[in-house]
């Protein structure tokens, strides 16, 4: 089969408006388009399947049948471009978000992007978290100028609405209930050990991290953080993130 072919073949297999391609025969016929229709469809319903596995609360708030219509549209418009499935799904919270059907669901593509950092922290690199008794050697006069180097798992997520309880809620960390608080969440996702963890991060805390993942030493992380919440409190941020196992090394 040429390369030609073979990259139609891929292409219809996604896409149902596509013909079966040319040449292709099978043993009950010379134009086998039942055969490759289911082909089709279990291919379709394999992909579904993975994005469903990566976003069970997203599935849980929608609901099977609507989470499917989803993932097929999807799916049609971005076929994996790899045979490893662990990254696919990745841009599917994007997807969503402009997805009409679900405009009024307005949280959900920040709960999506919360489950692919949590899928992308499990598939991470291993890194031994960076131990806070270490801190005690810098010298104190070069504190704000000390850089943190982010555990590979590490990331933050920023949302306008209450992701972190709302997927926490639907993946049975917390009882589903109202949310008596609407507000802005941000989020902490990494794994320290074995163990994926979200910690829910205070006002500023976001800012902070995200300066220093970035590369920003101390001072100027912090500065940023108390230019969005003036009652930053760098002694307990900072002690969160050790605890949480957000850094691997002291630059």
């Amino acid at each position: 089969m040429s390369l030609a072919t073979q990259n139609e073949f891929a292409a219809a297999l996604v896409d149902p408006g596509l013909a079966v391609p040319e040449g292709l025969t099978a043993w009950n016929g010379p134009r086998p388009e039942r055969r490759f229709a289911v082909y089709r469809n279990n291919v379709a319903v394999g992909l579904s399947g993975a994005l469903a596995s990566r976003f069970p609360a997203a599935q849980r708030i929608v609901g099977e049948e609507f989470f499917a219509a989803m993932a097929y549209e999807f799916i049609g418009l971005h076929p994996p471009r790899s045979p490893l499935l662990l990254a696919y799904g990745d841009d599917f919270p994007d997807f969503v978000e402009a997805f009409e059907p679900a405009r009024e669901i307005a949280y959900l593509p920040d709960v999506m992007r919360l489950e692919a950092a949590r899928g992308r922290a499990y598939h991470a690199a291993d890194a031994m978290p960076l131990d806070a008794a270490l801190l005690a050697s810098v010298e104190p006069a070069g504190l704000a100028e000390m850089g943190l180097v982010p555990h590979p798992s590490a990331s933050v997520l920023r949302s306008a609405y209450p992701a972190v309880t709302i997927w926490a809620m639907n993946t049975g960390e917390i009882e589903l209930g109202d949310i008596a608080d609407w507000m802005a969440e941000d989020a902490l996702v990494v794994r320290p050990q074995m163990i994926v963890e979200v910690h829910r991060l205070p006002p500023g805390g976001a800012t902070f991290l995200e300066r220093l993942f970035s590369g920003d030493d101390l001072g100027r992380a912090f500065e940023a953080a108390l230019a969005e919440a003036a009652d930053f409190d760098l002694s307990a941020n900072l002690a969160g993130a050790f605890t949480a196992g957000a850094f691997m090394a002291i630059r």
